[in-house]
């Protein structure tokens, strides 16, 4: 992180509030740079190392996978900036109640795209796919993936795009023998849809999507 630098705020994204590498930042800002933590637990360590603090508490989740507070976190960001609405609203009801593209699970490799500020949903939701299902997936700005990523499209592959696609996208993927998921709803709402894919991935391999291997519900360092 570059401390050198001036800022106006610093934000941290902190579901358990005690992961060390968020910690040891606001300490060694503070004094210098005004600091906000979003946070789903207002009995840790970050309500004391940050300046100002968000509780989103009932956000909170046992998985050690974040889903919930992700959304959340994001949710909040867009009605702060006035982006959202009913609409929104009614898309994500609709990703949690309608099945998903016929197919899919059974997918052994699965690429998300996005375009502008859904490229950072599409790395996420790649993310949730490693972590609950252990998955191979890959995450890309959607004007790249011509450039090269599309050369391990094929049959047995899934790409999902987040948001609207470049125009040609869909029909070179399905020329590869991949499936194609056009992202219809809300960015926000598919990555709901890609996180209930996740979790039918891990259930149809035998695995438990809230328990991955290796990982551990917050990062904490030894000293």
């Amino acid at each position: 992180f570059p401390h050198g630098r001036a800022y106006d705020r610093v934000l941290a994204l902190t579901r358990s509030g005690t992961t060390t590498e968020v910690l040891d930042l606001l300490r060694k800002v503070a004094g210098g740079t005004r600091t906000t933590a979003v946070t789903a637990d207002p009995d840790t360590p970050v309500m004391e190392a940050a300046d100002d603090v968000v509780v989103l508490d009932y956000a909170d989740e046992r998985s050690v996978v974040q889903t919930r507070f992700a959304t959340t976190a994001l949710t909040l960001l867009r009605a702060h900036l006035g982006l959202h609405s009913d609409a929104v609203v009614a898309d994500a009801r609709t990703a949690l109640a309608e099945p998903l593209p016929e197919g899919l699970v059974e997918c052994g490799q699965f690429t998300f795209l996005g375009r502008g500020w859904t490229v950072g949903l599409a790395n996420e939701a790649g993310l949730k796919m490693r972590e609950a299902s252990l998955s191979w997936t890959e995450a890309y700005p959607a004007m790249e993936y011509r450039h090269g990523p599309i050369s391990i499209t094929t049959e047995g592959t899934a790409t999902w795009m987040l948001g609207p696609a470049p125009e040609g996208l869909a029909e070179q993927v399905r020329a590869t023998g991949g499936l194609w998921v056009e992202g219809g709803l809300d960015p926000l709402a598919e990555l709901v849809r890609a996180q209930r894919l996740a979790v039918a991935v891990a259930a149809a391999r035998g695995l438990d999507p809230d328990q991955p291997r290796h990982l551990t519900r917050s990062v904490i360092l030894a000293s």
